[in-house]
């Protein structure tokens, strides 16, 4: 069993954009290692960004990037000229492939997400963006949000990883879902978990074989994403994001 605390992060920003930054293969605690990214899934940035804040036009080259929006409304504006705006109940996928431009803003209202940076499965792939209407089930249960084409996600991913969330309720258990071949590394938005008598709050992560980690029980009211990673997946590191191996 392996956990990554929250104050493990590297801080970045502030004031109206901050971010605190998690490369996940760190949660081992091996610090001397070549490359911080755990399999294909690079890195995960938690920004927080305040009402009124643009990213300007930037270049992505070679990174799939999941927008995980957990609170607010974000404007994304790409050079192909969409303007299309992702929510808690409308999530994102970009594929920036061989070169993409995009910006996004919160014109609208204050934004808590996750940015996850991915290593494609091959360099130079067409660039595309992806948008999937998500509603929060009634019931406390899994919501598949992306996944390689093998596993029917909402949201496409060049690469052999599989993202779900679940927003339970104080006292409730979860069994995590289980793929032949990959690795879970279990991230809380929000709230507080227990998993396998380890306590685990906002910022934090766990991570074990799929036969280690099995069920979570929540202590409040709480928010989880989960990534299910294939660690053997071919890759590239062409990504001028995802492709980077440490800090």
């Amino acid at each position: 069993m392996n956990i990554l605390r929250n104050e493990q992060a590297y801080s970045n920003g502030g004031g109206v954009f901050s971010l605190q930054i998690r490369r996940p293969g760190l949660i081992d605690g091996n610090l001397e290692k070549e490359d911080h990214a755990f399999g294909p899934l690079s890195r995960i940035d938690h920004a927080k960004i305040g009402q009124g804040a643009t990213i300007r036009m930037h270049e992505h080259i070679n990174d799939e990037i999941l927008s995980y929006m957990w609170q607010g409304e974000m404007l994304h504006e790409d050079s192909t000229g969409l303007k299309e705006s992702c929510s808690p109940t409308k999530q994102m996928l970009m594929g920036a492939g061989k070169s993409f431009f995009h910006q996004e803003s919160t014109p609208t209202g204050p934004v808590e997400m996750l940015q996850v940076f991915i290593r494609p499965s091959e360099k130079d792939l067409e660039p595309c963006v992806q948008f999937a209407d998500m509603q929060l089930p009634k019931v406390s249960k899994w919501r598949l949000i992306a996944g390689p084409t093998e596993s029917n996600a909402p949201l496409e991913l060049r690469q052999q990883i599989i993202v779900y969330d679940v927003h339970g309720k104080t006292d409730e258990a979860f069994t995590l879902p289980v793929v032949a071949g990959y690795t879970p590394w279990l991230y809380v938005m929000d709230g507080k978990i227990t998993a396998h008598g380890e306590s685990l709050r906002k910022g934090d992560a766990i991570s074990d074989t799929a036969e280690g980690l099995t069920t979570i029980q929540m202590s409040k009211d709480t928010t989880v994403v989960l990534f299910l990673v294939d660690l053997e997946a071919p890759m590239t590191l062409a990504g001028n994001f995802s492709g980077v191996k440490h800090f």
